[in-house]
């Protein structure tokens, strides 16, 4: 593969870590406009900006933590699985929940398009957190659907899409198996 160039080269050294691996500190409030600014960077038709970040930090983590925790109480799981949920929202230092406002009926950009710079902003943020020195992670899953969370970070026509966790990496990188370019990458060769 060909040298890359250092920005290049420092994404390609991006990773995620969740909860137990993040601590203090997280971003700065004037970080997470950096990280905004970055997030508005995504490819978007339109300039629609289908999306908007909520940052979780301070005394609001307890009350997110309530909120996973009373999830997982309502999806029946056990005292320790909802001790798991409601450490997802205490261990990080910052939280940055994904809200996608996708305009159905749009004229000129299908949801497709919005849902693609909805990806791109995530993209553009666990990236921007790791050239500012940080590691995070993207989590969704049930509790995204689960309608107390949803009204919690949602106006009506919003889709929660899940958190971003930040913060600073307690553990030095453990070396991955780079996945092979040529499973992702071909040549296109016409019909």
């Amino acid at each position: 593969m060909a040298m890359a160039p250092a920005g290049l080269e420092a994404l390609l050294h991006r990773y995620s870590l969740g909860g137990k691996d993040l601590a203090d500190p997280g971003p700065s409030p004037e970080e997470c406009q950096l990280i905004a600014a970055a997030a508005l960077r995504a490819p978007d038709h339109g300039e629609l900006s289908p999306f908007r970040l909520l940052v979780v930090r301070g005394v609001a983590r307890a009350k997110l933590a309530d909120l996973f925790e009373a999830y997982a109480r309502r999806e029946g799981k056990s005292e320790e699985s909802c001790a798991i949920e409601r450490s997802r929202a205490t261990l990080v230092p910052v939280t940055i929940a994904v809200v996608a406002r996708i305009d159905l009926s749009h004229p000129v950009v299908p949801a497709h398009e919005q849902w693609a710079c909805v990806g791109g902003a995530i993209a553009n943020v666990l990236n921007a957190l790791h050239l500012l020195g940080y590691a995070g992670k993207m989590l969704s899953g049930g509790k995204v659907r689960d309608q107390q969370i949803v009204n919690a970070f949602c106006r009506p026509g919003e889709t929660l899409v899940g958190w971003i966790v930040a913060g600073t990496p307690v553990r030095a990188l453990r070396v991955k198996s780079e996945k092979s370019v040529g499973a992702v990458l071909g040549e296109w060769e016409g019909i």
